[in-house]
């Protein structure tokens, strides 16, 4: 049986952390979660990571920032950023750069649990092309 795929949940607000851990994980998908886009950083399993939530307005490092810092570092997971203000340049400036999902706060269960299908499809596809 194949392990569940991982997805990592980046948000500074603990309770928005904790409630989109809690639906990751009812989803069936194993979840490690961090409090900033540096600690996600400094986390040595990122390669099993399939999937990427992060919150837009964080203290330091933005989840824009974050995703665009590792896609110039060669990685390739496919991101979700969720944000309580929504921003349409922002939104167009994220998804010309590769995120697979823009989402504003309070997210419905349904619009995140198909970003995440919609990411892992696509990575899946990457995969298969390769």
């Amino acid at each position: 049986m194949a392990s569940p795929r991982v997805i990592a949940v980046v948000d500074d607000d603990e309770s928005v952390r904790e409630a989109m851990v809690s639906l990751v994980k009812s989803l069936g998908y194993s979840v490690v979660a961090f409090d900033c886009a540096e600690s996600y950083l400094t986390f040595g399993d990122r390669s099993d990571v399939d999937c990427l939530i992060a919150d837009v307005q964080m203290p330091g490092m933005t989840g824009l920032d974050l995703h665009s810092l590792l896609v110039a570092d060669g990685e390739s997971t496919p991101t979700i950023l969720v944000t309580a203000f929504p921003d349409a340049r922002l939104r167009t400036r994220a998804l010309r750069d590769g995120v697979r999902c823009y989402l504003a706060k309070p997210v419905r269960d349904e619009d995140l649990q198909a970003c995440i299908h919609s990411a892992l499809g696509f990575e899946l596809e990457a995969r298969d092309g390769e």
